[in-house]
């Protein structure tokens, strides 16, 4: 098993250094705060989750496929549920 400080080395040449990473994701969640209570708790997750992966992109290597899937995945997953809602 592999060395976490290896982990993290390879982790941030795909997503950027951490810091720059969280201030871009807590700036884009700040500004999806003042709405908060019209969404329901799984498309606050969601948008959170994507706001991560968005700060990523943003700090870290764009051409990264894992990180468009991982945006499309959250929001299937809300799409879904407001589908069966209906």
């Amino acid at each position: 098993m592999g060395d976490v400080k290896d982990t993290l080395a390879e982790r941030e040449k795909i997503h950027g250094d951490y810091r720059q990473v969280a201030a871009v994701a807590q700036s884009i969640k700040d500004a999806l705060d003042c709405h908060q209570d019209k969404f329901s708790p799984a498309q606050r997750e969601s948008l959170d989750q994507i706001a991560t992966k968005m700060a990523r992109i943003v700090c870290g290597d764009p051409n990264i496929i894992d990180h468009w899937l991982d945006i499309e995945g959250y929001a299937r997953l809300v799409r879904k549920i407001l589908e069966e809602q209906k």
